[in-house]
């Protein structure tokens, strides 16, 4: 990134945060509108991030979620590829798996916490079996569109050429789906935070989520609003640091320049 770029950025979240303590101290302060203990402030977040920072619990919350959002992300994947595979070699599958796939990918993750909870109790199995109820599905049906946009002529030009099957998925198809796949994964990604968020809220076992219903049941609203601006920096990392790392890698291979570059 530019350092103009970077210093836009840093002034942008200043300025933000700049805002959110003068509403905060207008209108609970001043007008007396909210009560203290119901809005966050920027004062009291940093606060309560140090407080988690010192005592260990905010590594331990961040360690413990990511091994659980790793493992069902990539169980996930690999669900997830095989049955958008399945779709693409059976047009049967196609016409009745898939209308129930998309339908099953538009229910809310909390929706699989009882039967979670039911089958594996509360414990470590029981959130990951949300994380990849979650986002399985959705990375099927975007590997099935991937494969389904791949330019026709690329596959009758290696047909012609006498190449099997398998080759033609690994020598062809994937290479031509993968800039369609990372939108796949970054989107199954999201989908596996979300999950994994329904799926810790339900367990007593260290996590991001656990760490937010504790705030929450502290009346701390500080300390919530400290986890949910950890989950979304997560994100952000992961997004820039790993996904779009690799989108721009495959553009500047392929001469097509990296996505959203402006002179």
């Amino acid at each position: 990134m530019k350092p103009k770029k970077v210093i836009g950025s840093i002034a942008f979240a200043v300025g933000l945060l700049l805002l959110w303590q003068l509403l905060y101290v207008i209108f609970v302060d001043w007008l007396a509108l909210a009560k203290p203990y119901a809005v966050p402030h920027p004062a009291g977040v940093w606060e309560s991030f140090i407080t988690l920072l010192s005592d260990g619990t905010l590594f331990s919350a961040i360690g413990n979620s990511m091994l659980r959002v790793l493992a069902g992300f990539g169980i996930a994947i690999i669900i997830g590829a095989i049955l958008g595979i399945l779709i693409i070699q059976s047009r049967y599958l196609e016409t009745n798996l898939k209308p129930v796939l998309l339908g099953i990918q538009t229910l809310p993750s909390i929706c699989w916490v009882p039967f979670a909870i039911l089958w594996f109790g509360l414990s470590e199995s029981a959130i990951i079996f949300v994380v990849i109820m979650g986002s399985a599905f959705g990375i099927a049906i975007g590997v099935e569109n991937a494969v389904k946009n791949v330019p026709p002529y690329y596959i009758k030009v290696a047909q012609t050429m006498g190449i099997t099957k398998s080759k033609l998925y690994r020598k062809v198809i994937l290479p031509a789906i993968l800039p369609s796949l990372i939108g796949t994964l970054k989107q199954g990604w999201s989908f596996a935070w979300r999950a994994l968020m329904s799926g810790e809220v339900m367990s007593a076992s260290v996590g991001l989520g656990y760490t937010l219903m504790i705030g929450r049941d502290l009346a701390d609203i500080n300390q919530v609003m400290t986890v949910m601006i950890v989950i979304i920096l997560l994100g952000i990392i992961f997004d820039k640091g790993i996904f779009s790392t690799w989108e721009n890698y495959l553009l500047r291979k392929r001469g097509l320049g990296e996505k959203n570059t402006q002179s």
